[in-house]
């Protein structure tokens, strides 16, 4: 591949834009500065390279965690807070895709004031596979709650609620009353502010709402909110092949 044609489908910039950031010496591959455009690179999955001083991989598709925080929105075109997007780097925003929208989408969305693991790509089969309702993986939150759990919420989430949009029973995959005011929720489906909806149904409220894990994958502790980091082959792998939960 020609290192002007890696950085475009890197998110660098038009195709004239990267030439002239090659030919002005701004990269650097495998640790040595390229000035021609059009040099031959071997775009093997990890290659690294720097633009501009900044150190960067090569990745075919990109696969992120993104530790959202709260008051943020996972839009493109936010209505009221800033959007998660704007705590990415313009080229993960600018990913060239053959479809309408550029970059690196969020799977799913959590609402401005939930925070917690937000996964992105710009992996359209992976964003299908992660939200068909066959192939849905369980996704825990952790709840606090305004009034103490008490066993009979927990079995009324386990066994269904009705929803006011929806005639058939939601139920929660997994419920575990962590501490009086803390729940930790499993759901395997995603409907509009289902959470905060759940605990309604049963006569308590959501006070704070974080994503802790989807499949598998845990949010790190060491990931602050409003960072982000790449996800490792070996996780993008377990995620692909999540089972549902049972």
């Amino acid at each position: 591949m020609q290192l002007q044609e890696l950085l475009y489908t890197q998110g660098f910039g038009t195709r004239r834009v990267c030439f002239g950031l090659v030919q002005q010496g701004l990269v650097t591959v495998d640790g040595q500065i390229v000035t021609d455009p059009s040099a031959d690179v071997d775009a093997v999955e990890g290659l690294p390279y720097t633009v501009q001083g900044t150190a960067w991989e090569y990745h075919e598709k990109a696969y992120l965690m993104l530790h959202k925080p709260a008051g943020t929105e996972c839009s493109q075109k936010p209505s009221t807070y800033p959007s998660i997007y704007t705590l990415l780097p313009s080229p993960l925003r600018l990913r060239p895709n053959k479809g309408a929208v550029q970059g690196v989408q969020a799977i799913g969305r959590l609402d401005q004031d939930t925070t917690g693991l937000l996964l992105l790509t710009d992996d359209g089969q992976f964003i299908h596979r992660m939200g068909s309702p066959k192939h849905h993986v369980p996704k825990v939150y952790e709840v606090t709650t305004k009034h103490p759990i008490d066993d009979a919420q927990v079995a009324r989430l386990l066994g269904g609620v009705v929803l006011d949009d929806d005639p058939k029973p939601v139920r929660a995959a997994a419920c575990e009353a962590v501490a009086p005011l803390h729940l930790r929720l499993t759901l395997t489906e995603g409907k509009y502010h289902q959470v905060k909806r759940m605990l309604a149904a049963v006569g308590n409220r959501v006070e704070g709402l974080d994503r802790s894990r989807i499949g598998d994958l845990v949010l790190p502790a060491d990931l602050a909110p409003g960072q982000w980091r790449w996800l490792t082959s070996e996780q993008v792998d377990a995620l692909k092949t999540a089972k549902k939960h049972t």
